[in-house]
């Protein structure tokens, strides 16, 4: 991807971003928790798949 292009993509992102914080803070903040928790779900899937390798 070129580079200019890939700052215009990040920079609508993060300008997308912002809005969405000021216009809906609590909207904003329920799909990070669940951003966050998908994430955290993905790290014990791995984690419990490497322990039942062990066993």
């Amino acid at each position: 991807m070129h580079p200019k292009v890939k700052a215009i993509l990040l920079w609508a992102l993060v300008i997308f971003a912002l809005y969405a914080i000021v216009t809906s803070p609590e909207r904003a903040a329920d799909i990070l928790e669940g951003i966050w928790d998908v994430i955290l779900g993905a790290f014990r899937s791995i984690g419990q798949f490497f322990s039942s390798l062990l066993d």
